[in-house]
């Protein structure tokens, strides 16, 4: 195994050297064994405690440079010029089976130069939600960071209340952030800026590198990403709950799974965020505000981009246009339907479930011929069948089982406990989440009536 450094070495103006805080008692909580040996670690490895000293940080190879980031960002629109991170670490880069270059980063492993009064800490709660919620977007196909592995630590931290303390070993494509350009153009130095640039067209997008306007192909390769993810966010219902510009990645990754949770029943005002309290990141908001960070990275940019406003904002209206275009193919596809869009029938089913407060993960799983639709939907349904909708093709694309947030709820609680048995049923279910199988049926089902106003935190 070797490790890397690469962000470290060619951008050190952004890389404070740090050093992971000693667990007194750690203990493996759950690995993910397949992403470790796609990453050329040993599972087994990874088990003894030399292998749990690499997860924590506290045992790394010599070459190991593990770094704490900086990086800026607007957090619910206000400008912090300095933020980075607080409570994490980028040990370095591992090269998977694939050839692809990936960032091993932690979280919750002590305080760091940018703690800004934080304690550096993570909660088991918390991280395993990241587990669940990452394992499961990665098999819905939507790009993500990927957790590896969860650690307690046998600390505890303290919250609302007295919680066991954990680190989180995640991977990403890098975790170059529209925060990270905003920190560069804040110190006024460009060398920095065009350095911090020409690493995200290497690492993520080398096509720009040929492009005649190189900085501007970039900008444009950024928008098309996240006009793909957030599309897919929609479309699977998931509400990411904390869409500063310093939790959206470059590379078009989802980061960050803090207050996230699934839309139950359908509607555009859902917010799960204990501290989003005006809405701002409101499942229907979210292609909104993804434009509105996009915009921010173009300002940081501009000096990259001879100070061209006009290019600029031409290239970041491709983010609507093709934002839209994805996500009505995919509801078309949702639908089992294919050829042109219905754009009427679309917004009329979506008015039909607004109204009926109906669950949405179920609803398009009961439509193919798996239970019962829930709501009037008479006038609707005929017009959609006369269509010659492929039901086996929807079953494809509608998943049976999302984490719900009554079970993850449940399963974080147990784990909390020290009962790790819910959250391993759970992460079976949301692990192949197309393929109904029996013995699974409460993962399938909509939250009980009595589950009541559900509120996410963001763990620090």
């Amino acid at each position: 195994m070797t490790i890397g450094n690469r962000f470290a070495r060619e951008l050190p103006e952004m890389a404070v050297r740090w050093q992971a805080e000693d667990a007194p008692e750690p203990r493996l909580l759950v690995l993910d064994e397949s992403l470790a040996a796609d990453l050329g670690l040993d599972p087994a490895w990874l088990r003894t405690p030399e292998g749990v000293g690499f997860l924590l940080g506290t045992a790394l190879p010599e070459e190991a440079t593990p770094v704490a980031q900086a990086y800026a960002g607007h957090q619910f629109g206000h400008f912090v010029p300095r933020l980075g991170d607080g409570r994490a670490l980028l040990l370095g880069e591992l090269t998977d089976r694939g050839g692809r270059l990936r960032d091993l980063h932690l979280k919750g492993s002590g305080r760091t130069p940018f703690a800004r009064g934080g304690d550096g800490l993570a909660a088991v709660g918390p991280m395993l939600r990241e587990y669940v919620v990452s394992r499961a977007m990665h098999a819905l196909g939507i790009p993500t960071t990927r957790s590896l592995a969860v650690v307690a630590t046998g600390r505890t931290v303290y919250r609302e209340s007295p919680l066991p303390g954990a680190v989180l070993a995640r991977v990403a494509a890098s975790h170059l952030r529209v925060g990270s350009f905003q920190y560069a153009r804040a110190t006024g130095d460009h060398d920095l800026l065009r350095r911090l640039a020409d690493h995200a067209i290497s690492r993520h997008h080398p096509d720009a590198a040929g492009a005649e306007r190189p900085y501007l192909a970039l900008f444009e390769a950024v928008v098309t990403a996240q006009a793909a993810l957030v599309s897919r966010w929609m479309l699977a219902g998931f509400v990411h709950g904390v869409m500063n510009t310093d939790n959206m990645t470059i590379s078009g990754e989802t980061i960050d799974y803090g207050p996230c949770a699934f839309m139950d029943a359908f509607d555009p005002a859902t917010v799960y965020s204990s501290i989003d309290q005006g809405g701002r990141y409101a499942y229907g908001n979210q292609p909104l505000v993804a434009e509105w960070n996009l915009a921010r990275l173009a300002e940081a940019l501009l000096p990259l981009l001879d100070d061209d406003q006009d290019a600029a904002v031409a290239t970041l209206g491709l983010f609507r246009t093709r934002y839209n275009e994805l996500s009505s193919a995919g509801m078309w596809e949702k639908l089992g339907l294919s050829g042109d869009v219905d754009r009427a029938l679309v917004e009329e089913l979506l008015t039909l479930l607004h109204k009926g407060g109906v669950d949405y993960t179920s609803f398009f799983r009961a439509l193919s011929g798996h239970g019962e639709l829930g709501a009037d939907f008479d006038d609707w349904l005929p017009r959609w069948r006369a269509l010659g909708p492929d039901t086996a093709a929807m079953d494809r694309v509608n998943p049976v089982y999302i984490p719900r947030n009554h079970l993850v709820e449940e399963a974080l609680a147990a784990a909390t406990d020290g009962d790790l048995a819910p959250l391993d049923r759970l992460v079976q279910a949301v692990s192949a989440p197309f393929e109904e199988r029996p013995g699974l049926e409460r993962y399938a089902a909509p939250a009980p009536q009595d589950f009541g106003v559900y509120r996410t935190f963001c763990g620090t």
